[in-house]
């Protein structure tokens, strides 16, 4: 099972596999340009190639998550073209890293028409994908519901990628802490959303998991994370999951608090204790 965490890219990309690698991890997540920004970057084939060897050469799966104003649902125009454009940018910079795809949140529309929200979502992913050829994917991420009560389902999720011209393009990334958050999962029901997602066809698209605990109760809609096994969710909910084949072989990544006391290297340690059912304490 890939465990990893968020990890920086100031140094390039092959210093954040190795760093990902030194904490222990066996996946990790970066952005692939300033998580701030839309403006495209030019990519250093070199680092990422290099990067897409060593990862290969020690089994480490990565994604990359697309900058923060990456909004799906942005209106036709100057804006979602920009957003076609960086959405490119991180798919070719993903594709040359080696990563499985690049994840983006479903999108926030708050117009009065919630199905042009849809609309926009299908139209930018039909953009992106008309000129993408590449292998990455793009993955879309369940939301919380905090800015917008979209993405907040499977039905939501499969609906938009089976309505895409190439949907084979396009898989998804689980968020715990959003799927807490908005109300799709209450923790202690892992088997009935695992049931209805391979029934609708959600999991045999899941590429990725943000595996990250949830500072607020079920069904709250705010979006804050907390180390695993200390949060609303809790451990037992965690373990649960953790032991599902759709998790398997797929990059898990920590977005969780880190501090001088508690290290991305202790959680993903106590992680992989956590999947083999030993104390964590």
């Amino acid at each position: 099972m890939h465990i990893g965490c968020h990890v920086s890219i100031r140094k390039g990309f092959l210093e954040a596999a190795k760093t990902a690698r030194r904490l222990g991890g066996t996946s990790f997540q970066y952005f692939p340009k300033n998580p701030r920004s839309l403006a495209t970057k030019t990519l250093v084939r070199r680092d990422a190639e290099a990067c897409s060897a060593y990862c290969r050469e020690h089994g480490i799966a990565s994604v990359a998550h697309a900058p923060y104003p990456t909004n799906l649902a942005a209106e036709e125009g100057e804006r979602r073209q920009t957003v076609v454009r960086s959405l490119l940018n991180d798919l070719e910079i993903a594709e040359a890293c080696g990563s499985v795809g690049v994840v983006v949140h479903f999108g926030i529309y708050k117009g009065g028409d919630r199905l042009q929200g849809y609309k926009n979502i299908i139209g930018t992913l039909n953009e992106v994908l008309q000129a993408w050829d590449g292998s990455a994917l793009v993955l879309i991420e369940n939301q919380a519901g905090e800015h917008a009560r979209m993405g907040i389902t499977l039905e939501e999720l499969v609906g938009i990628r089976r309505l895409c011209r190439k949907p084979e393009s396009v898989g998804f990334c689980l968020d715990t802490c959003h799927a807490f958050a908005s109300g799709l999962w209450r923790g202690d029901d892992w088997a009935e959303l695992e049931q209805k997602g391979k029934e609708i066809g959600y999991f045999e698209r899941l590429k990725a998991v943000h595996l990250n605990d949830s500072v607020y109760p079920y069904r709250s809609y705010k979006d804050r994370h907390a180390n695993i096994g200390t949060g609303e969710i809790g451990a037992a909910s965690f373990r649960k999951l953790l032991r599902s084949p759709f998790v398997r072989d797929i990059p898990i990544v920590l977005e969780t608090p880190v501090s001088d006391r508690y290290t991305y290297a202790d959680e993903i340690r106590d992680v992989k204790r956590m999947m083999q059912g030993r104390r964590t304490d």
